[in-house]
């Protein structure tokens, strides 16, 4: 299925029932009285997370989504019926805005979580409500508010604790495929990766961390090109940031610290603030060089660097290296003290200013 992290979709609750003028027609009661009943209240809009969903695609389909309306008032003082909501299912990790406004009206974040979008429309009241001493026969009645309307922007980022950062070909994808029961594609072409994977890294009872593959970023990504800039957004929500650079790369003219400049140049020009999140060096393919080639080139990276953070030299493919790494992020991770957002995928609290 096509990865599809935006949407721009209309929401309409249902207006509030009118209410109605009526008197009370009886044999034997010639002066009934007003008996108009009161109209019942629009639906509202919801939105509601689903585990099981994983992109915004059907969106693209279907972008007027409107709620009942409530029911007029009836004579006999019967109250119209109330408009049914409307709950529209999103994948967890969906950000809402107000596209005309900007506003940022929530997050859903959790499966089962409910997020008020559109507020319907109170009802109107009947004419029994204005009768009085002096007015014994009310002809007047309120119509039902509307209800609200809105243009939604949705935004999907992914939930994760580790995001990979790096060139395409670095060996994000075959990082994800060996150390969690994800299957990303893996090949030789850049841009194997079309869309973020996610990878849950389990070391046993009760450790685990939840790991984001985002497609691979290109110089000139700033400008459109290439596809990893518009998955950057996804990495907002990670604690910690791998960034993945080959070691042993098949041109040798190919640099691995114009590598890491590349993509800290292009992540600058998209917002520099990603960089400043806690960032790890990942030399990947050391198997391809002889231990003492690999130790020049990784002491050469970090003086040219002035790499001041931890220093990682793994191989995807062989697995060298990677339990001394899954083992320290986890070790990070709960030194942190936060909930691992696998956790928080299936049982994040509700907010009571967004759930019934």
């Amino acid at each position: 299925m096509k990865f599809v992290d935006e949407a721009i979709i209309k929401v309409e609750a249902g207006d509030g029932g009118n209410g109605c003028v009526s008197f009370r027609r009886e044999k034997y009661i010639p002066k009934g009285g007003p008996d108009g009943g009161d109209g019942g209240d629009g639906g509202s809009v919801w939105l509601v997370g689903d585990e099981g969903l994983n992109t915004l695609v059907d969106f693209r389909h279907q972008r007027l989504h409107r709620a009942e309306r409530g029911q007029n008032g009836m004579g006999r003082q019967m109250t119209g019926r109330k408009g049914a909501d409307l709950e529209i299912r999103v994948p967890v990790g969906t950000l809402v805005k107000d596209q005309e406004t900007g506003e940022v009206m929530g997050e859903v974040l959790s499966h089962g979580q409910r997020l008020l979008v559109a507020r319907g429309g109170k009802h109107g009241l009947g004419n029994i409500h204005f009768k009085s001493s002096t007015n014994r026969a009310p002809r007047q009645a309120t119509s039902g508010t509307p209800g609200e309307k809105r243009t939604l922007a949705l935004e999907l980022r992914v939930l994760a604790d580790v995001g990979l950062l790096g060139l395409p070909n670095a060996g994000k994808s075959s990082l994800v495929a060996r150390i969690s029961h994800a299957n990303p594609r893996v090949a030789d072409y850049p841009f194997t990766t079309l869309y973020p994977q996610l990878g849950v890294v389990k070391l046993g009872e009760g450790r685990s961390f939840v790991v984001a593959d985002i497609p691979g970023v290109i110089e000139g990504a700033a400008e459109g090109a290439g596809l990893g800039l518009q998955f950057l957004r996804h990495l907002s929500r990670t604690r910690l940031l791998l960034h993945l650079v080959d070691i042993a790369p098949l041109d040798e003219r190919a640099d691995p610290v114009e590598a890491v400049r590349k993509i800290e140049a292009e992540v600058t020009r998209y917002g520099g603030e990603l960089l400043e999140r806690e960032r790890w060096l990942v030399l990947n393919k050391k198997d391809l060089l002889p231990p003492e080639e690999f130790e020049a080139r990784k002491a050469r990276l970090v003086e040219a660097l002035d790499w001041q953070g931890p220093v990682f030299g793994i191989s995807a493919a062989t697995g060298e290296g990677l339990e001394a790494l899954v083992q320290a992020v986890a070790r990070h991770l709960e030194e942190q003290g936060e909930k691992p957002a696998e956790e928080a995928l299936a049982d994040e609290p509700y907010d009571p200013t967004v759930s019934a």
